[in-house]
């Protein structure tokens, strides 16, 4: 089974590094891993072409955003299996595309995979800020706010090809719509793994304290799109985010 992975980036020379390594070090042999840059114009380009000769593809141009950065990607993989990296992140250990592949091999099935996260302080410290623990899957879930960890999430190639990319009338919570589409309206077959998959670092697109707002608006636009109850699914979300932070 081949295991695509994406990592999409713009002006992150602090952190690239980091992610790419951890891709690279992957004790699973069959990865395809491609990089896609949106021009960076910070030294970025400059530490991803020094791995260059390890990287499938890479593609360094102008894009209209992260989820534009990342269709790109979907639209040059050839896994039979796809899963993002972000370049503000690194996987939790070494084995864990191969226990993802071997949840797929022994659930032929399942249609996607996910897991459990961390996310930690944006220093060396790397303190435990928040705890996301995925749980099993369901609709009801769904409806109460629940949303697997999208860089944990790993889709069979074959269903993206049917269920389609990121919309890009979302900028910046089209992850969201594409978790609704896929495990909400189209409902397909998930597999859960107890397993911490992905280390995210504070202050990444995702955790930026200062976007939360226009997050919120994002998402209450998106499940009524799909026929929510927007207000309250979208209060449901963000409790159960703040139930996850770590009171030190």
């Amino acid at each position: 089974m081949r295991v695509t992975i994406i990592t999409v980036c713009y002006n992150r020379k602090n952190t690239i590094e980091k992610a790419i390594k951890s891709v690279l070090d992957q004790n699973y042999d069959n990865i395809e891993y491609i990089v896609v840059d949106g021009n960076s114009k910070d030294g970025t380009k400059e530490i991803i072409e020094s791995y260059k000769d390890r990287i499938s593809h890479y593609i360094s141009e102008p894009d209209k955003g992260m989820y534009d950065a990342i269709n790109k990607g979907l639209k040059l993989a050839t896994g039979d299996v796809i899963g993002l990296m972000h370049s503000d992140d690194e996987f939790y250990d070494n084995k864990v595309i191969s226990r993802i592949a071997l949840r797929f091999r022994h659930s032929p099935d399942v249609e996607g995979v996910y897991g459990d996260g961390v996310y930690v302080s944006n220093d060396q410290k790397e303190r435990l800020i928040r705890n996301r623990i995925g749980g099993v899957f369901s609709l009801k879930r769904i409806k109460g706010g629940w949303l697997p960890l999208h860089p944990t999430v790993y889709l069979k190639k074959s269903v993206i090809d049917q269920n389609g990319l990121y919309n890009l009338d979302f900028k910046i919570a089209s992850d969201t719509e594409f978790l609704l589409r896929y495990l909400y309206k189209h409902k397909i077959r998930m597999s859960y793994i107890n397993e911490y998959i992905v280390k995210m670092r504070m202050g990444g697109m995702s955790t930026n304290y200062k976007r939360a707002f226009e997050v919120l608006r994002e998402d209450y636009r998106i499940y009524k799109y799909h026929g929510l109850t927007a207000i309250s699914t979208v209060f449901l979300k963000k409790t159960l985010a703040l139930k996850q932070y770590i009171v030190h």
